[in-house]
């Protein structure tokens, strides 16, 4: 029966719509918030997908164009590949729903947003979230839900919930909290420099926003809940773990994964399976399960050893930052690059400038945003692991670290009017072993500032992991975790900044949440990590911007004109800026308001183009001295270009101080010439004279 529920929620009315479409689905719900409309579904499949170790889920967020009444570009005029949007998008709903599924379930899932209309002040990406928790808490598939998200923004100091399109534009903040009903689960953010303090304000302001929203959608599961279907449980044996605590002692476990060199580790790993599969040759349901035994073995005894005995895998103190380098200028000809080296961690971050036509086109369902100048790229290859591996194209975890560095350092870039550049930094991953992603923002703020992008201040990023134990004060903040830290460990809490305050925020966890301890205590870890990482290598490696792009980056010359010229400078269909850009090399952008940009590599062919567009653009006037090309000569005189488009004619009598019987024997074409605008004659044309230059 199809039945609506509706709350006000920040201002605007949530209404959901239940049994009312996509039945077969195990959830389904309308979403409206606004005029935003979108359907979210959770399915699940009837049984476990066989021969796999992990929860099979797939989050997906289609984006229509009909949403926003476009039809899309191109010549099929359908939807292509999803957009960075929408795959970020699919990742923020992923981190929270995913750890509140069973540990040991491997039944297939997929939550499906399907955006149908946008109202702009109500964001579709929070409607889907929404939609896909309350999808997925009133079908049968197993779920420790709810959870609600909210989003705050910072509008002259005051936080705002779910901000609208015009606040989004000014705000200092764009939060996202996800919550249960006790703890925070999923963080993300990106801040003008947002200090702690305030940044904790505003999360746990989420976090009480949260709570309003999961007492409506328990109205909704009370209602229309299902109950929940039984599954096959693929918990690995206790037996087998009994049998190979016999083989392999939790000593040698220890012995195993203790080492601070991941090669070494996994070879001692793989010694133990091999033994292990030797003993169980006979057994092949333990076989099938092995992996995941001894993975869970492995985790176990880190864990242990962490919590119990302040022990990390490679003999660091708890807060302790691993060995760190730093270098800039290692690759030759590019405009700038930039290396930061963590432990096992190894990333070189390349810059390329260019003028602002190169800046992205962004063809989404945000009409606020239409294009950007500045892209983070971030590439992570096979051999930075040690495997081997084809290379697909970049996946949704590269997309989603190379937007987190880029929301990282988008607060300290410079202003348009003050670097007229579009920017691309690339971040290649040369070694991983935990946390990537925050190491390309140290790479990646050196490489800018090594480029000559004057940026408001230096970006340093650092991760930081936690252990719990049985009780909730039963917890250890670890600074700087590595790979297998991240694997065994609970939460991955990314964070970004200067030393005034926060610009990005990413934390996954693997828990039911974690407490306002807890975030405290790991904002402040990051807090001290990051400064260290900012004052000991990063600012001893460049401790400001250079004051001028590289030898080889473009140089770009601003000039302001009328806006009632710049058809002069285009011509006809583009004829004369096009010439222009034929005889100098240079790339030239104007912009509706008479902002023009000249790029090039040599000041002189700037410098021309630059002279070109002031003659164009300049009405003539009595005493104003211009040189000339010689382009028709007649009886009476010979004409000549200024500039593309831009003519006038010397008349005979204006030649030469001496007699001039035929123009011919002073002039001839292509010549260049000095000439003085002598005003207009009597039919209202200006006259030009050479022999009045003064000399």
């Amino acid at each position: 029966m199809f039945k609506k529920f509706e709350m006000e929620l920040a201002g605007r009315t949530l209404r959901v719509d239940v049994g009312r479409v996509a039945k077969q689905a195990n959830g389904a719900v309308l979403m409206h918030y606004g005029d935003t409309t979108v359907l979210s579904t959770a399915t699940a499949s009837e049984k476990p997908r066989e021969g796999i170790d992990f929860f099979p889920l797939s989050v997906e967020y289609n984006e229509r164009q009909y949403a926003v009444g476009k039809i899309p570009g191109g010549f099929n005029k359908r939807e292509g590949k999803a957009s960075e949007n929408a795959v970020l998008t699919c990742r923020v709903i992923d981190r929270p729903m995913r750890p509140l599924f069973p540990k040991d379930y491997r039944n297939d899932v997929t939550l499906e947003n399907l955006v149908m209309s946008v109202d702009q002040d109500c964001s579709p990406e929070l409607t889907a979230m929404l939609g896909s928790a309350i999808a997925t808490c009133i079908s049968d598939i197993p779920f420790d839900g709810p959870i609600s998200t909210t989003q705050v923004g910072l509008v002259d100091g005051e936080f705002v919930f779910n901000p609208t399109a015009s606040e989004k534009a000014v705000s200092d903040l764009a939060l996202t909290v996800a919550s249960t009903k006790e703890k925070v689960i999923m963080i993300e953010a990106g801040a003008n420099e947002v200090p702690e303090a305030q940044m904790i304000d505003a999360i746990f302001a989420a976090h009480g926003l949260n709570q309003k929203v999961i007492a409506f959608i328990d109205t909704i599961v009370a209602e229309y809940g299902k109950p929940k279907h039984f599954y096959e449980s693929c918990a690995v044996p206790k037996e087998l773990f009994a049998a190979i605590r016999e083989i392999v002692p939790p000593a040698a476990m220890e012995e195993a994964v203790f080492t601070d060199d991941k090669q070494t580790r996994e070879g001692n790993i793989r010694v133990i399976k091999d033994k292990l599969e030797a003993a169980f040759a006979e057994k092949d349901e333990w076989l099938e399960v092995l992996d995941e035994a001894v993975y869970q073995y492995q985790k176990k005894t880190v864990r242990k050893m962490i919590l119990k005995d302040h022990k990390r895998p490679d003999g660091r103190a708890i807060d302790q930052i691993r060995p760190l380098a730093a270098e800039i200028d290692l690759i030759p000809r590019v405009h700038g690059s930039a290396m930061f080296t963590r432990g096992q961690t190894q990333i070189c971050t390349v810059t390329t400038l260019a003028p602002l036509s190169e800046a992205q086109r962004i063809d989404g369902l945000d009409d606020a945003e239409t294009s950007k100048r500045y892209m983070h790229h971030y590439n992570f290859p096979s051999y930075s692991v040690g495997e081997t591996r084809p290379s697909r194209g970049p996946g949704r975890r590269e997309i989603g670290h190379g937007a987190l560095a880029e929301r990282a350092l988008v607060p300290v870039l410079p202003d348009e009017s003050e670097f007229p550049y579009a920017i691309r930094t690339v971040s290649e991953t040369f070694e991983s072993n935990g946390s990537t992603s925050q190491a390309s923002i140290c790479a990646s703020s050196m490489s800018l500032m090594a480029a000559g992008v004057p940026i408001k201040a230096a970006v340093a990023g650092i991760s930081a992991g936690l252990v719990t134990g049985d009780t909730e004060d039963d917890y250890l903040v670890l600074t700087d975790i590595q790979g297998l830290e991240d694997f065994f460990g609970d939460m991955d809490f990314k964070v970004a900044g200067t030393h005034k305050g926060i610009t990005a925020i990413q934390m996954d966890i693997k828990i039911h949440g974690l407490t306002r301890p807890i975030i405290e205590e790991a904002i402040a870890a990051t807090k001290k990590a990051r400064t260290y990482i900012l004052d000991e290598v990063m600012n001893k490696t460049i401790a400001e911007s250079r004051t001028q792009v590289g030898t080889y980056a473009p140089k770009i010359i601003q000039m302001q004109i009328d806006p009632q010229k710049i058809g002069d400078v285009v011509g006809q269909r583009g004829k004369t800026i096009n010439t222009i850009i034929e005889q100098t090399g240079v790339k030239i952008d104007i912009t509706d308001d008479g902002s023009v940009s000249i790029c090039g590599t040599e000041k002189e062919d700037m410098d021309k183009a630059a002279k070109m567009v002031a003659i164009i653009t300049t009405d003539f006037e009595a005493g104003q001295i211009f040189e000339g090309k010689v382009i028709s000569i007649k009886e009476f005189g010979a004409f000549l270009e200024f500039a593309p488009g831009k003519e006038g004619m010397v008349h005979i009598s204006k030649i030469s101080k001496e007699r001039v019987n035929k123009v011919e024997d002073v002039l001839k074409l292509g010549d260049i010439v000095k000439v003085v605008c002598m005003g207009k004659d009597k039919m209202g044309r200006f006259s030009f004279s050479m022999k009045d230059v003064a000399e």
